[in-house]
C-alpha cells in the first residue's frame, strides 16, 4: 500500500523534478490519455510574480485557463501538447474534467483525515493531488458529478453543509507541477502510477470524504 504523506507533513510532498511544463504535459497525454490545455502563465513584473491574464488580484495566478474557449482547445495528442507548450512554455498544465475523470475536492484537513480512513479500509485510490490553496483532489470515474448530491444526502448530510466539491464536465484541475503565483506549486499526494490506471467509483469514497468533511466544519 502506498503511504500516505500526514498532514503535518504536507509540505514535504515529493516535487516533480527535472522535467519541463512541456515534458510533463506530453506524459500525462501520452501515458494516462488524460486531455491538457495550456492556461495563463507567470510573469515577472519589477520582481513580483505576476499572472498573464493581467490582472493583479488574480485568485489563482498562473493557474487558471487563458481562453474562454479552453474546452475546445483540450487535447489527448502529445504531439498536439508538445506543439502547444512550444508556442509557451511557461504555461500551467490544466486537466479538464468529465472526460477520462471527474475530482472530489475538499479542504486539505479533511482530505488528509479522509485519506488515513480510506487506508485503514483499504480502498482503491486514483491520484490525488494538493494545491497551494490548500485543496485535495480525489481523481475518479467520470460522472461523479451528477451523482455526488444525492449520495451525500443518502449519507444523511445536506450538500450545502459540507466543503466537498464534485468537479465533472465543464471544470478543470490544475495539475502538478503548475504554480500558483508565490503560493507555491501542485503536488501529487498519490501520483499517477500504473496501480492506479483504473480510478474508483465516487460512491467508494463519498463516505470518509463526506465524514472527514463534517469533522472539518
Amino acid at each position: 500500500m502506498e503511504e500516505t504523506i500526514p498532514a503535518t507533513e504536507a509540505a514535504q510532498i515529493p516535487k516533480q523534478r527535472g522535467e519541463s511544463l512541456l515534458d510533463t504535459a506530453v506524459r500525462y497525454a501520452e501515458e494516462r490519455h488524460w486531455d491538457v490545455f495550456p492556461g495563463t502563465w507567470l510573469e515577472a513584473d519589477d520582481g513580483v510574480q505576476r499572472c498573464s491574464c493581467g490582472d493583479i488580484r488574480c485568485d489563482a495566478p498562473g493557474a487558471h485557463p487563458a481562453r474562454g474557449d479552453w474546452a475546445t482547445q483540450a487535447t489527448g495528442s502529445a504531439t498536439v501538447a508538445r506543439r502547444m507548450w512550444h508556442k509557451q512554455p511557461s504555461a500551467s498544465i490544466l486537466l479538464p474534467t468529465g472526460r477520462t475523470f471527474d475530482a472530489l475536492s475538499v479542504p486539505e484537513t479533511a482530505g488528509f483525515l479522509a485519506l488515513a480512513r480510506m487506508e485503514r479500509m483499504e480502498l482503491t485510490l486514483g491520484p490525488v493531488t494538493l494545491t497551494p490553496d490548500r485543496r485535495m483532489q480525489f481523481f475518479v470515474l467520470p460522472g461523479a458529478a451528477v451523482k455526488v448530491p444525492e449520495l451525500v444526502r443518502k449519507l444523511g448530510w445536506s450538500v450545502s453543509s459540507l466543503d466537498l466539491a464534485a468537479l465533472g464536465e465543464g471544470a478543470w484541475v490544475a495539475a502538478p507541477p503548475t504554480r500558483f503565483g508565490s503560493r507555491g506549486a501542485v503536488q501529487w499526494v498519490r501520483r499517477p502510477t500504473p496501480a492506479n490506471r483504473w480510478l474508483p467509483d465516487a460512491e467508494e469514497l463519498l463516505s470518509p470524504l463526506a465524514y472527514a468533511c463534517g469533522r472539518d466544519r
